[in-house]
């Protein structure tokens, strides 16, 4: 099975699993192929790279030292945002939107919101990416 990155002409993005790569155009061809959002039948493949498993992929994969490398490089994400970035609690929806507006000073921001405030904030074209979560406390490991 092959899995497709796809999106209609609206935009949405969506996946589809094809048994073949020319299934993929035969579908579409005879308009078989519809957005499940909108249910257009312009429907085109995105770029994606290709997941290529093998033996060596799992055992780098499962490196202890791949993981704790990631883990770091992840809090000095965190720290530099912490550091560098204005902590506007949960007004971070209202205040992100308001600077895309140009209501409030451009300035990099960091604080909380929900999945649906994110959802809105990227549907209109606001910039927004998850922090990565604190590193667990000493007292709370096992």
């Amino acid at each position: 099975m092959i899995k497709y990155a796809l999106q209609c002409e609206s935009r949405h993005p969506f996946e589809g699993w094809f048994g073949a790569s020319s299934d993929f155009d035969d579908q579409v061809a005879r308009g078989l192929l519809t957005c499940p959002t909108c249910g257009s039948a312009v429907v085109a493949k995105q770029i994606m790279a290709p997941a290529v498993a093998g033996t060596k992929m799992r055992e780098t994969t499962s490196s202890p030292k791949l993981h704790e490398m990631m883990m770091q490089a992840a809090q000095t994400v965190r720290a530099h945002v912490e550091e560098n970035f204005d902590y506007v609690g949960d007004a971070f929806a209202a205040e992100a939107r308001a600077i895309q507006e140009g209501t409030s000073e451009e300035r990099p921001i960091y604080g909380e919101a929900t999945p649906a405030q994110v959802e809105g904030l990227q549907r209109d074209g606001v910039k927004v990416a998850a922090l990565p979560p604190p590193p667990p406390r000493k007292t709370d490991i096992n």
